[in-house]
């Protein structure tokens, strides 16, 4: 009798039932995008049959190797030695994977307009990946073999170790206790110089002996916590920029509380980014600035230039754009939240006072990669038993910040849903309609080749807005990884075009560039400092007296307040 015949009766009648379920599942999504009204959802006919097809050949093969005892599986989730061990184990292993498969295909085969299909596509990823037989302690073969050899240790460890994740409100992603900022993470040696309700701007020691004249100002996202530039000394963007010889400024932004759930995107332009500008000139005495923004605060930094220029003034020398969105036509995952009735609960929830609270974002943040940052720290944790080891870009990414409700839904309607920044005078901040053709400073502009939150085609898009010089470069890996690669680590590469020249898309960019190995940080070096002047002595000591003297040590109180 062939073995494989069985097999395949049974994978037809599941398929059937399969497909049906899944129909059904579509139609129930589909009412509710629709608000409640039944509609039919529709796959192509050609790429249902093609999957049915795949699907069968692949139930076969995988049934043959059961048999065999060949399964090959290729996903790390399962790679352990428990599973390899337990042919059961492996066998649901790998009947998981080809479903979720097939689940994608049948994701891909839905005839609908774009949004929809990655809706539809970002639910069953969330899905299979909750439903992954490695989540479970009855299915988890490498969970079951660590609890037999620690008699039962590991999962008394792992019920610890979910009522401590519990009380703190988050997944624990790394071991937090053996971090603390300001000790071991946000280390570079320097002052609060001034402080106002939004923000505290610090200013950092000089490594070299003489400066440029003209200071430098990182404005980092205030949807986080600065000290993504400040990890450790050897991975400090902001170090980094000290050691080059530039008189250093940060922005720490304040954690909001309820005393701040009326602050709008107005407050930060203004008493936010264009006052620390201020504060930096006034302290340095120098006419103009140099100026970065990363993510978000690469975009209020946009704005706050922008606003300056419809005023006539110019107190920034360049400007440097990180990660930065400004066109948002392509947002990437973050799309599938996004439409007119998100925007507007948004807005009646919170558009007038609120709080957009830390943990929902990191939340949201953590689930665009749900195997990678929800779900291997549930089954380490909870299954194993076992404590993460400490890395500090995840205690940084664990310690989270609030936005203020009228802040966040304002930057929700007239940048993401309504793209009204690419438009000349389509919106208006701080009284003064933004046009960024009118910013003709020097800009260097990064992007990360496999950004999520930021698309490539997204940062490479502000080179087509900005009315100035522009560089572009573009890095190796994603949001964070790209932009926090020091040179003496010697990792990664980026792409450079020596013409200069800024083609419409990025695809028509990279047909004339040239990739390097190893760091950008000394090309945007060799760039800033031809916009920094001269050099001058270095100053003894911190802001300006009388009236900017220094308050407390850095990194300063704001940034150690929790959400």
């Amino acid at each position: 009798m062939n073995p494989e015949a069985p097999w395949a009766q049974g994978a037809q009648q599941f398929q059937q039932m399969f497909s049906q379920g899944w129909t059904k599942a579509l139609q129930s999504f589909q009412q509710m995008e629709t608000g409640g009204a039944p509609g039919a959802v529709q796959f192509a006919p050609e790429k249902l049959q093609a999957i049915q097809t795949q699907y069968l050949q692949d139930a076969a093969a995988l049934w043959t190797q059961g048999l065999q005892g060949q399964l090959k599986i290729d996903d790390r989730r399962f790679s352990g030695e428990g599973w390899a061990s337990n042919p059961v184990a492996a066998f649901s292993a790998a009947a998981y994977l080809l479903n979720a498969r097939t689940m994608m295909a049948l994701a891909d085969a839905v005839q609908a307009d774009e949004k929809t299909r990655a809706r539809i596509r970002f639910g069953v990823e969330q899905w299979m990946a909750a439903m992954a037989p490695s989540n479970f302690l009855a299915f988890n073969a490498d969970a079951q073999k660590k609890a037999v050899e620690t008699q039962g240790e590991s999962i008394a460890k792992g019920i610890q170790n979910l009522l401590h994740d519990m009380r703190q409100g988050h997944v624990s992603m790394t071991d937090e206790s053996l971090f603390e900022v300001g000790r071991n993470v946000a280390t570079t040696e320097g002052a609060v110089v001034f402080e106002n309700e939004l923000f505290q701007l610090l200013e950092y020691k000089p490594l070299t002996a003489k400066v440029y004249e003209r200071p430098f100002l990182l404005v980092p996202p205030c949807i986080n916590k600065f000290y993504i530039l400040d990890l450790q000394p050897d991975n400090s963007l902001i170090r980094y920029a000290v050691s080059q010889g530039h008189r250093t400024f940060v922005v720490s932004w304040r954690n909001p509380d309820e005393s701040l759930s009326h602050k709008t995107w107005d407050d930060y332009v203004q008493d936010g980014v264009m006052q620390a500008m201020a504060v930096v000139q006034k302290i340095s005495g120098a006419e103009q600035i140099n100026t970065l923004g990363f993510c978000v605060g690469g975009t209020l930094l946009s704005n706050a230039l922008a606003v300056q220029a419809a005023r006539g003034e110019s107190p920034a020398a360049s400007a440097t754009f990180l990660t930065t969105l400004m066109d948002f036509s392509d947002t990437g995952v973050l799309d599938v939240f996004i439409d007119e009735s998100f925007v507007r609960f948004r807005e009646m929830q919170m558009g007038q006072g609120g709080l957009m609270r830390g943990q929902d974002l990191a939340s949201t943040f953590s689930f665009l990669r749900p195997n990678d940052l929800v779900w291997n720290y549930v089954v380490g944790n909870y299954l194993k038993g076992e404590t993460p080891p400490p890395f500090d870009l995840l205690y940084w990414n664990s310690d989270s910040t609030n936005l203020p409700g009228p802040f966040y839904a304002w930057y929700l309607r007239n940048f993401y849903l309504e793209n009204r920044l690419v438009q000349p005078g389509g919106v208006t901040v701080c009284g003064e309609k933004l046009d960024l053709r009118k910013l003709t400073l020097p800009a260097y502009v990064y992007g990360s080749r496999e950004d999520h939150i930021v698309p490539i085609t997204a940062a490479y898009a502000s080179t087509q807005l900005l009315g100035g010089p522009k560089r572009f470069v573009m890095g190796a890996s994603g949001h964070i990884a790209g932009v926090i690669n020091p040179p003496e680590k010697k990792k990664r590469s980026h792409w450079l075009r020596t013409d200069g020249k800024l083609p419409p898309n990025i695809d028509d960019w990279l047909t004339g560039a040239t990739e390097h190995a190893g760091s950008w940080w000394p090309d945007w070096a060799a760039w800033l400092q031809s916009h920094a002047g001269r050099q001058v002595p270095a100053p003894k000591t911190y802001g300006k007296a009388p009236s900017f003297k220094a308050i407390e040590p850095a990194p300063g109180r704001y940034v150690k307040q929790k959400a």
